[in-house]
């Protein structure tokens, strides 16, 4: 509620003071408010519902600040806004929160429809009551109180929700024309404006640009899928529109994957059969492309989990497809156990091709993550990258590396063996390498100095190992002649660091930068500035408290018990006769009582 208040206080300063334009008339910032909105409140992080319930509260406030009030408690009174109401401009930033809090709903069912199918007619029905609205705001900005810019953002906004409903509708050409003319106005509006306002509209046209070319497609327009690639590649077309495009691009490969028969690797063709591995298979090439031409770092990690979950699923299919193929097997006395099936074989190459993936987008991370340790802190308080993000990374590369050393029908290739052993041979240079920095950065020189000496080991065992592998590529290996110059300048560095801290030692620091958990019971003598003791985890005492030795209770052992004689006792035990059969059957009878 605190964040709502804080972005109804932005809205409203926004609105009341800002809204009149030169010529006196009434003003509404309509782009600028929806979209700041959005952002403070959920949009942000997909979260449409929070975003509605933002909506709602925020045209409660405003009805009530207006006086605008629906009836009372116990009867609804509906009342319209119309062009004579129009004193103040908050009544048309009314109507355009009934807009976006129907947008909002729609957009939320949107997301539950792909579990629940029925939700879709719902859907349709909140963006059509979206556009009404829509429609509403821009007949109230006909009004010659409302300035120019009013108007043409109104009729924009208005466009783009009109526009949405159509797409829904799968109406391709009303659509097209609804989007193309809310990217005109934002277009001529952009030319206009400020730069601050231009870049807004800017952004609004790149988000309708993907649709209008989906458009486009439908209709006919063959050219269309190609901007739609590229739309990809750069990012772009997000929300609904990249669901869309995810499946157009799975229709394409589907219509080629009928011509597809069989895949060739290490030297040996399989036949595919499952639908689901040739439409994988074929858009394996389009999507490494896409990776290697992607614009920027979120765009190619987005690339890669969406080309992992494509194997996974693929993997899924063969794996299913394994499980009848090894039934069939135990009813029919096949004699060939030895020999890996096709199947199995196809199973090994997408589990290649998964694990490859993993490690390049591991590597493509692990880029990342050393140009950002090489930039300076710019914030303190924030906590920046540290080598120990970039040993997890290199962990995971060396796991994928070892499964793929044990992949089913590749146990006798010795080619691909000494390939992984070699790549996970340089991997562990790396990750040896930035364990010897993390020691660093607690100053345990020599820790660090038999680290380096390891990881010049490991790289130039790399170098002489390639050299008679005429087969591999530098391009899949990691570049380990650049992590032998950086061994040999850190170790430099290092001994200079070290000595300098031997020199250090002699002055004491000061007792503000003294840092150790010795509690003050212990230090009661010594004057140190310590924030911890007024905070919420004072250290005043060792708890739990230590052990201390006590005096134990004494055992004692009767020992004399064995060496004492006891006197006899058979004159007072009772004897027990022996009476055989006579004595049995006296005793049935009772004779003998």
């Amino acid at each position: 509620m605190a964040a709502d208040k804080q972005g109804a206080a932005k809205l409203s300063l926004f609105g009341e003071n800002k809204e009149n334009s030169s010529n006196g008339g009434l003003g509404l910032e309509v782009l600028h408010i929806i979209k700041e909105s959005q952002q403070l409140h959920g949009l942000r992080h997909g979260d449409y519902q929070r975003y509605r319930g933002y909506c709602s509260r925020r045209l409660r406030r405003l009805r009530k600040t207006l006086g605008f009030k629906m009836g009372n408690r116990h009867k609804f009174v509906g009342k319209k806004i119309n062009v004579e109401m129009l004193s103040d401009s908050r009544y048309l930033l009314l109507v355009l929160m009934e807009a976006e809090r129907a947008w909002s709903y729609a957009m939320q069912l949107k997301q539950e429809a792909n579990t629940e199918p029925r939700k879709r007619f719902h859907l349709l029905a909140r963006l059509r009551k979206a556009a009404k609205h829509s429609e509403k705001l821009e007949k109230l900005c006909e009004s010659p109180n409302v300035d120019a810019k009013t108007k043409l953002e109104a009729q924009a906004y208005t466009a783009y929700l009109s526009g949405m409903v159509e797409f829904e509708l799968q109406e391709w050409k009303r659509a097209m024309e609804a989007f193309n003319k809310c990217k005109t106005i934002y277009e001529k509006l952009a030319s206009a404006f400020t730069e601050e306002l231009a870049a807004l509209y800017r952004q609004r046209v790149d988000e309708i640009s993907p649709n209008i070319r989906y458009c486009a497609y439908n209709i006919g327009d063959q050219n269309a899928i190609n901007d739609l690639m590229q739309m990809r590649l750069t990012g772009g077309g997000g929300g609904m529109m990249a669901e869309k495009l995810e499946s157009l691009i799975t229709q394409a490969r589907t219509k080629q994957a009928a011509t597809m028969s069989e895949v060739e690797w290490r030297g040996r063709s399989v036949p595919v059969k499952i639908d689901k591995a040739r439409i994988f298979l074929l858009g394996l090439a389009d999507n490494e492309a896409a990776i290697a031409q992607a614009a920027n770092e979120d765009t190619k990690e987005h690339l890669y989990e969406t080309l992992l979950a494509e194997c996974r699923d693929t993997i899924q299919a063969v794996r299913e497809e394994l499980k009848t193929e090894a039934k069939q097997r135990e009813r029919s006395s096949d004699a060939d156990n030895g020999k890996v099936s096709n199947m199995q074989f196809l199973h090994s190459y997408l589990t290649f091709i998964k694990l490859c993936t993993l490690v390049k987008r591991n590597e493509s991370m692990a880029h990342t993550l050393q140009a950002k340790l090489k930039e300076p802190e710019a914030d303190e308080n924030k906590r920046g990258p540290r080598p120990q993000d970039l040993i997890r990374l290199y962990d995971i590369i060396l796991q994928s590396l070892a499964e793929l050393a044990t992949l089913q029908g590749l146990e006798d290739d010795h080619t691909f063996q000494k390939e992984v052993s070699l790549k996970t041979l340089a991997y562990k240079a790396y990750r040896c390498f930035y364990i010897a920095q993390s020691y660093v950065l607690v100053k345990k020189w020599s820790e660090a100095l038999v680290l380096y000496e390891r990881v010049l080991k490991y790289a130039k065992e790399v170098q002489s190992k390639a050299k008679s592998m005429n087969n591999i590529s530098k391009q899949d290996l990691p570049d380990v002649q650049e992590l032998i110059a950086k061994v040999s300048a850190e170790k430099y560095s290092l001994q200079a660091a070290a000595i300098l801290d031997t020199e250090d030692t002699v002055d004491l620091p000061s007792p503000q930068q003294v840092k150790d958990n010795t509690p003050l019971c212990d230090r009661l003598e010594t004057f140190r500035l310590d924030p911890s003791l007024v905070g919420k985890r004072p250290n005043l005492v060792h708890f739990p408290p230590d052990f201390q030795p006590i005096p134990c209770k004494p055992l004692f052992f009767d020992l004399a018990l064995n060496h004492v004689a006891f006197p006899p006792l058979d004159d007072k035990v009772e004897q027990k006769v022996k009476g055989g059969l006579t004595g049995y059957i006296k005793g049935i009878f009772g004779f003998g009582s």
